[in-house]
């Protein structure tokens, strides 16, 4: 049997099941004034909410919050918290049975996190569901002066992990050791998880999500490094674009375009501004370079609790900058069977401007 991994700190920050209503709790129940309540799950709505982290398995935990109400945590027996106050369930209950009979009628948001198998056990007669990213989308969006600087720490670390391993041999060595070495690094400078190691060298770095593989780094080769985890709960993401040896002038030039995209789209980011801007600045800058067919994803997304959430910095996304929010910046070029070049930095948006989370050069790094 596998032991809860309940975290020793519950509730220190935010809504106590019994207890009074958080500001974080009172804050979604007002977003979600057309809903009758939330229906929170295992996974980063329930971390946000409570700090609570447990295991996600078949047996249902669940957070209820409806309007006027305190919160109601319903956990299994065998996995509840000490010193926490929750409704319990054990083996051969109902635990559907026992949120149904809370909920009575009506229309509530459920996390995306939820099982299809819970949520279908929740289909009653006059109870619908909608998913809490379409009903609240800027629910976890802005962050919190801790929450800022948590994400800044973890974005300090996975700095040092790049610092690092640009120290170390690229030539002569699978992509896959490389990136074992940056897994290594996270986990040295304080991440509990790491989530990716993409290292993409010569033509694979055309691919933006390429997985680290058996091709081995020769001289010559822009290599993308992509990397993160999370630190303390929250997520670290950056990439930076290094060459094995000097590089030609056509490659410099094309990384030079990045980072001057990069910069403007930076540059850009204030309250009130809406998300599309920013994804338009950075990408007038390759149009106007004459690479604009090569720019082939969104500026940006929001991090947090998950490596990617809203916002989402991609055309037709209106929504305005608000000091708080969090995401990564990070246009790229990406040459078919050549190679690829990318930089992203984890920005803040502060009351005017905006902060960066990363802080190492931009410019390009030769390795050996």
């Amino acid at each position: 049997m596998t032991a809860p991994n309940w975290p020793p700190r519950v509730f220190t920050s935010s809504c106590r099941p019994g207890g009074s209503m958080s500001l974080r709790a009172e804050k979604a129940l007002e977003q979600a004034k057309d809903l009758d309540g939330l229906l929170i799950t295992p996974g980063p709505d329930l971390a946000y909410f409570t700090g609570l982290r447990p295991p996600v398995t078949e047996r249902l935990t669940m957070l209820i919050l409806r309007h006027g109400e305190t919160p109601h945590l319903i956990v299994p027996r065998l996995e509840k918290p000490e010193g926490i106050d929750a409704e319990t369930w054990q083996d051969g209950d109902d635990p559907y049975e026992l949120v149904t009979r809370r909920l009575k009628q009506g229309r509530y948001a459920i996390s995306d996190s939820a099982w299809a198998m819970h949520l279908l056990e929740l289909q009653k007669p006059g109870l619908t569901y909608t998913s809490m990213t379409k009903a609240l989308p800027m629910l976890r969006a802005v962050k919190d002066a801790d929450e800022v600087e948590l994400l800044a720490a973890a974005g300090a670390a996975a700095d040092k992990t790049f610092e690092a391993v640009k120290e170390l041999r690229f030539s002569g060595r699978a992509e896959k050791d490389v990136a074992a070495d940056l897994a290594r690094l996270l986990q040295e400078h304080g991440h509990e998880q790491v989530d990716f190691t993409i290292v993409a060298s010569g033509p694979n770095g055309a691919n933006p999500h390429h997985e680290a593989g058996d091709r081995v780094i020769e001289n010559g080769d822009m290599v993308v490094l992509d990397f993160g985890g999370l630190k303390n709960g929250y997520g670290s993401d950056t990439t930076r674009t290094v060459h094995v040896g000097p590089p030609s002038d056509e490659e410099q030039e094309v990384h030079d375009f990045v980072r001057l995209a990069q910069q403007a789209a930076f540059e850009a980011v204030r309250p009130g501004v809406e998300c599309q801007e920013v994804d338009r600045v950075a990408r007038q800058v390759i149009v106007d370079a004459g690479y604009g067919e090569f720019f082939i994803h969104r500026t940006g997304h929001g991090i947090g609790l998950e490596t990617h959430e809203p916002p989402y910095l991609v055309r037709g996304e209106t929504r305005p900058l608000v000091p708080g929010m969090c995401f990564s910046i990070e246009p790229g070029i990406y040459l078919p069977g050549r190679f690829g070049v990318r930089i992203e930095d984890i920005v803040t948006v502060t009351p005017d401007g905006g902060r960066r989370l990363n802080n190492t050069e931009r410019t390009i790094v030769t390795v050996f």
